[in-house]
């Protein structure tokens, strides 16, 4: 079953006159359950690429496809809201609320989708539990690690129960213990719940861990590989 389909992804901007293409007519389906990483050099167009599989970026041309949804014809306050409800976002930055604690922090996303606060408080301790943080629930970021607030994104990220996760260079401020712990974590997760995980990155150790790399370069894809 596929999560996702894109067909000519484009994406292109004017810059000083000249027109950079990002994103060049790119087709691609992603099935459930895929654990994805898509690689490639600084300015290849992944980012941007995830930027538009997540409502985050308008495609200038072609279609997307999320389960039944054509997104990109979507009216922004339509997109607010199928974003809240199926797709799950970890940034390189963590992006955690720093006066909310770890579980206010998860819980934020189901107070959003008006999920009851005894629904909120047993999920939000349940997925922190899951990444390992159950004893750190009432911390705040600044009393954490960055290994430990990534997890709390990852917590946060599954808290709507999305369809997907976009995980943007989720390992590029983390040490390499703190990358490994992330990635066992993520790759439970998948394998377990059956979520599907879509990384843009340039971490051998993520690459190493998917199941399925896509190698985009001048923003097309030039490699398409999924592994035994």
């Amino acid at each position: 079953m596929n999560v996702i389909e894109v067909k000519k992804l484009t994406k292109t901007y004017n810059d000083s006159e000249v027109k950079v293409h990002a994103v060049q007519g790119i087709d691609l389906e992603i099935q459930e359950g895929e654990f994805t990483a898509i690689v490639g050099p600084s300015g290849c167009g992944k980012t941007t690429f995830l930027n538009m599989l997540g409502g985050l970026d308008q495609p200038t041309e072609g279609n997307i496809r999320i389960g039944d949804t054509m997104v990109h014809d979507l009216k922004p306050s339509e997109l607010i809201d199928f974003r809240l409800h199926n797709i799950g976002f970890v940034f390189q930055a963590y992006n955690l609320i720093p006066v909310l604690t770890a579980k206010e922090n998860v819980e934020f996303i189901m107070q959003l989708q008006g999920k009851s606060k005894e629904e909120r408080d047993k999920r939000a301790i349940s997925l922190l539990t899951e990444v390992g943080l159950g004893d750190r629930v009432d911390a705040r970021p600044s009393r954490l690690s960055g290994g430990q607030q990534q997890r709390v994104a990852v917590a946060r990220a599954l808290a709507s129960k999305p369809k997907f996760v976009l995980a943007d260079e989720p390992t590029a401020n983390l040490d390499s213990t703190s990358t490994e712990t992330l990635l066992d974590i993520m790759e439970k997760l998948n394998r377990e719940e059956n979520i599907t995980f879509i990384f843009s990155t340039h971490d051998a150790r993520v690459v190493n861990k998917a199941r399925r790399v896509i190698q985009l370069e001048d923003g097309k894809i030039i490699k398409d590989e999924r592994k035994a």
